[in-house]
């Protein structure tokens, strides 16, 4: 996948000397008009790559301000195929993942679900609910796409596990840097890097950390151990108190904070 947007992306990222920023932001919150700003607004503030969550009336892997995030845009119509339809009507030039669980993709149809992001302008899949070699048919049929199967880590992955979890992975690897649900935390993991190393000795894919990050001085740190840092809670929480502005200048604070990294 060398001419794959997000390997595309995180060339670019890395001739820059920097971490890629990943924002998360729910599709249909706070409202689906304000949703759809929100996209174009973590473009021009610096995102590298944006992850959209599909809403999901049961989100197990989330913590309480995605699922309020989620209920919120499931209560104002939002549906798959409106999370597409958004996508489309974005036009965003970094790449997009869409951010979902299993269910939702079964329920829309894998090869049209495929068929349909790809042509919304999605570059990568993440299911939170599907580890690796769950269903090998599922994964062949998106290996057989153009949407990279992202696959997300644990930290509490085994050394014997982690190459097979790994295996058919494209585009980047998301590493849980704690666990736990989704949500701000006080600090990022002391052992991070060392979470990192273990990845790294087995893919040559990027690596983004996320759940917890919260702060520019997480994401600094953060970007010091991973290859990009992913940003949800935080985001999604200051769109529904304070507004897009306030968004926008807290992907600024992270935009700059995995370009000032420290050596």
């Amino acid at each position: 996948m060398s001419d794959h947007p997000i390997a595309a992306r995180w060339r670019e990222v890395r001739g820059e000397g920097r971490a890629a920023l990943i924002p998360y932001l729910t599709a249909g919150f706070p409202t689906p008009a304000a949703s759809l700003d929100a996209l174009r607004l973590a473009e021009a503030a610096g995102a590298d790559v944006v992850e959209v969550g599909v809403p999901f009336s049961d989100p197990l892997a989330d913590g309480p301000t995605i699922q309020r995030s989620t209920q919120a845009a499931l209560e104002q119509g939002m549906t798959t195929a409106r999370v597409l339809q958004q996508i489309h009507d974005a036009g965003l030039r970094v790449p997009v993942v869409i951010m979902t669980y299993l269910n939702p993709v079964l329920a829309y149809g894998l090869e049209r679900f495929l068929r349909d992001a790809h042509a919304a302008g999605a570059s990568g899949l993440l299911l939170t609910d599907f580890p690796a070699g769950a269903d090998p048919t599922l994964e062949r049929a998106v290996a057989a796409s153009p949407v990279a199967l992202i696959r997300l880590i644990a930290p509490t992955t085994t050394d014997e596990r982690l190459a097979s979890a790994v295996r058919g992975a494209s585009g980047f690897i998301y590493l849980i840097s704690r666990l736990g649900v989704t949500g701000a935390r006080d600090r990022i993991p002391p052992d991070l890097a060392e979470q990192v190393g273990r990845v790294r000795a087995v893919t040559s894919l990027p690596i983004a950390a996320g759940f917890g990050i919260s702060t520019a001085a997480q994401v600094r740190a953060a970007a010091r151990a991973a290859d990009g840092v992913v940003v949800g809670s935080a985001l999604v929480d200051v769109l529904a108190t304070a507004g897009l502005a306030a968004g926008e200048r807290l992907l600024r604070e992270f935009a700059r904070a995995v370009r000032e990294r420290d050596p």
